[in-house]
This record gives structure tokens, C-alpha cells and sequence, in this order.
């Protein structure tokens, strides 16, 4: 029987060092490697992008001016000098569409954050304490959700506005009404994932080292279940940008002449048979953007379940 070999060791070579462990850091690495190579999130990466730089940039980038009604007859069909034609008074749509990204863009990742940040919270109460805490706020998140979420938005909007009828709603109104309809959502997703690491090693432990609640929820537990919020924050992010367009097509947004996606389809839909461009290309507008952030949530998704 041959004896084991043993690492031939050479006269001055350096000492032999095991192989790194797979740290957080080194996860966390590798992971958002994965994420920035993945073609699909550099798609939407480019999509998105290219409308946040419209929203900062619009006036800017825009050819012109979105509210000048002086270029020409009404619903001109798209030319060299206006790409996506003239709407119903004369105004030129490629430059609306620039500049409508900006009111898309200012609410939809803010009541994003709102959503998932309240639902967060929720979903660690509920699935850290569970039993009548657990039922208490789950029969509240259930009544919600049992609202469709239009017209849960147009109750509270009209609640906060005082009419029913078209109304300006401030940006700050609908960041609220929006986070609000996404919470119930992302606070059963993030109980989900706090159920299953509630009894863990860990949580264990520091329940024996005297630990309170809240320092176990937020120091302990969140860290590891970041990855469903992750995935939940783009994925309500998307569901944002058609909930804001949404809202304005029925008139709970900015007002005429803004140049607003939803508002333009809504001022225009009725001569789609006369000037199809007028209502497509907004439409367009709205679909790559949500598209796009669909990409991105759907690389992220795939790379933390890996």
C-alpha cells in the first residue's frame, strides 16, 4: 500500500494559505457582479437611465418648448421636424414626451421607498411577534388589499382633496397614496421571509444575550432578509410608474398643459381614430419605462435566488 503524498514544500516559497472564506463582504461582491454583467439588467439599466436624465434634463434635451401651441395645425402627423407629431392644439408631442418623464419620475421611487420601508416594518412585527399582533395587523393588511388599488387610490386622493371631479394632486399626496397601496404587499412578503428566520441559531442567541426586540428585528434579522426587499423595492417600483400614470389618465394628477404621460393620453384617447401618434407614443413612453425596471427586478430576483 502506497503511503499519501504529502504538499511537497519548495525552500522559500511562501506558506500555503487556505482558501478564503465566502464572507458577507465577498457575497455581497460577487452578487452585485453577477447583477451589473447580466444583459438584461444593462438593458433596463440603459432604458431607465436615459428617462431619469429626461426628467432632470427635459428642458434641456427637448427640441421644444412642451407648452408652445404656435408650430403648426392641429394633430399633424409626425415630420422631419417633429418626429412624433403635433397633438390637438399644435403642440409638439416628442418634446412632451421629453419633459413627461419628470412627474413619473419624481413619485413613483419615492412612494416606492414609502411602500416598502412601512411595509418592512410591518412584515418584521408581524412575523417576528406573530399571534395577535400577527392577526391583528394581518386582518387591517387583508381589508386593504381586498380594495382594487385604483379605486383604493382614488378614495384616499379624494379624501385628501376634498372633490371627486379632476384635481391637482401634489406630488407629495400621491407618494402617500401610492406607498400606502403598496404596503400590504410588501409587508406579507417580508413576514414570509422573517418566519423562516425567526427560530434560527442566531435569532436564538442573541434572545439569551438579553437582546430587546427591536435591536433582534433590525440588527439581527433585517440583514438577512434583505434580498426579498431588494426584489420587492424594483419590482413596486415598475407597478409606481403605471400607478402615476394611471392616476393621471383619470384626472388625479397634473393638470392641463402639463405635459404629463397619463395626462396626454387622457386629453387625446378620444381622436385615436384622427392621430394615433398622439396617444402611442406617450404610451410608448410609459411601456419602456416600466419594461425596463421589470428588467432590472427580474436580474435581481434571479441572482438572489441563486
Amino acid at each position: 500500500m502506497s503511503s499519501p503524498q504529502l504538499p511537497v514544500v519548495v525552500e522559500g516559497a511562501p506558506p500555503l494559505s487556505p482558501k478564503p472564506l465566502d464572507t458577507p463582504q465577498r457575497v455581497r461582491r460577487e452578487t452585485l457582479r453577477l447583477i451589473l454583467r447580466s444583459p438584461t439588467f444593462i438593458i433596463g439599466a440603459i432604458v431607465t437611465l436615459f428617462w431619469v436624465t429626461c426628467a432632470f434634463l427635459g428642458y434641456q434635451i427637448a427640441p421644444y418648448h412642451p407648452i408652445d401651441e404656435s408650430f403648426g395645425f392641429s394633430y399633424e402627423s409626425p415630420s422631419w421636424n417633429h418626429p412624433f407629431g403635433l397633438d390637438r392644439v399644435g403642440r409638439d408631442i416628442f418634446s412632451r414626451v421629453i419633459v413627461g418623464a419628470r412627474s413619473v419620475i419624481e413619485v413613483a421611487p419615492a412612494a416606492s421607498l414609502l411602500g416598502v420601508t412601512l411595509g418592512s416594518l410591518l412584515g418584521l412585527l408581524m412575523g417576528y411577534f406573530s399571534g395577535w399582533v400577527d392577526n391583528i395587523i394581518g386582518r387591517v393588511i387583508d381589508a386593504i388589499l381586498a380594495v382594487p388599488f385604483i379605486v383604493f387610490g382614488i378614495l384616499l386622493l379624494t379624501a385628501l382633496s376634498g372633490t371627486s371631479e379632476g384635481i391637482s394632486v401634489s406630488s407629495l399626496k400621491l407618494v402617500v397614496v401610492i406607498g400606502l397601496a403598496f404596503m400590504p404587499i410588501v409587508a406579507r412578503t417580508v413576514r414570509s421571509a422573517v418566519l423562516v428566520e425567526r427560530d434560527l441559531d442566531y435569532v436564538q442567541a442573541a434572545k439569551l444575550r438579553g437582546e430587546r426586540p427591536p435591536y433582534i428585528m433590525l440588527v439581527e434579522i433585517l440583514p438577512n432578509v434583505m434580498g426579498p426587499i431588494v426584489v420587492e423595492a424594483t419590482v413596486r417600483l415598475g407597478y409606481a410608474v403605471f400607478a402615476v400614470a394611471t392616476l393621471a389618465f383619470l384626472g388625479y394628477g397634473p393638470q392641463p398643459p402639463s405635459p404629463d404621460w397619463g395626462l396626454q393620453i387622457a386629453e387625446q384617447y378620444s381622436d385615436i381614430s384622427l392621430a394615433w401618434w398622439a396617444i402611442v407614443f406617450p404610451a410608448l413612453a410609459i411601456a419602456s419605462l416600466v419594461v425596463a425596471i421589470n428588467l432590472i427586478a427580474d436580474t435581481v430576483q434571479q441572482v438572489l435566488d441563486q
